[in-house]
């Protein structure tokens, strides 16, 4: 599993003296890339869509360039060469993000499902997962690891198919399931918020050597 993007995004988001402490995770910088990976965009989008004030997306933007991971012109925020194969490697992890609609597993206004590829063997009870989610706003997570065709919730359900046909079948849909890959569904209030949790929980995993 390519996991060496796990120090250059900790990097980014590391304190550098002098100068005051960073007010942003690696969840932003992550959702950053996928922003510019999507087209050219500008300062200010980016800092609304990632809900952060100027100066902080100005930080961003100035360690990103430093990384050489983006050019800036007039059209926006663009990724490199080096920037892309970043973005890709953590693509090739982080297997994409849907919302879900009907059997929400979090009681909350917004529900996703974040496919984090062939990390089930770092599964315990998934209440880690489930803590980080809540540290950065959403209000639960719920771990479901794809094992031999089941959708296997830890200390909950051995196939979750059974509890709730109509999530399974939406997870089947939106990605290409393989034995082993992990889903976090992550709940909150507002969609983002939502995400991030989701990135949140998956980061854990990631970082689990």
């Amino acid at each position: 599993m390519p996991t060496e993007f796990r120090k250059i995004l900790e990097d980014l988001v590391a304190e550098k003296a002098p100068g005051p402490a960073p007010t942003f995770s690696v969840f932003h910088i992550i959702r950053a890339l996928e922003l510019i990976a999507e087209k050219p965009i500008g300062r200010g989008k980016l800092a609304e869509e990632l809900r952060i004030g100027p100066g902080t997306i100005r930080t961003i933007i100035n360690r990103l360039r430093r990384a050489e991971l983006i050019t800036t012109s007039k059209s926006g925020c663009s990724l490199t060469e080096k920037g892309l194969k970043l973005y890709n490697q953590i693509k090739e992890v982080f297997g994409g993000i849907v919302s879900i609609k009907e059997d929400k597993l979090i009681q909350a206004e917004y529900n996703v499902a974040m496919l984090i590829k062939r990390c089930g063997y770092k599964v315990g009870s998934g209440m880690e997962q489930r803590d980080a989610a809540v540290k950065v706003g959403a209000k639960g997570a719920t771990v479901i690891v794809y094992k031999k065709g089941c959708f296997v919730i830890p200390s909950a359900s051995e196939d979750a198919s059974r509890e709730y046909p109509k999530l399974t079948k939406k997870l089947e849909e939106a990605f290409k399931l393989e034995d082993g890959d992990v889903i976090i569904i992550s709940g909150a209030d507002r969609q983002e918020t939502a995400e991030y949790g989701a990135i949140a929980a998956a980061w854990t995993l990631i970082n689990n050597r």
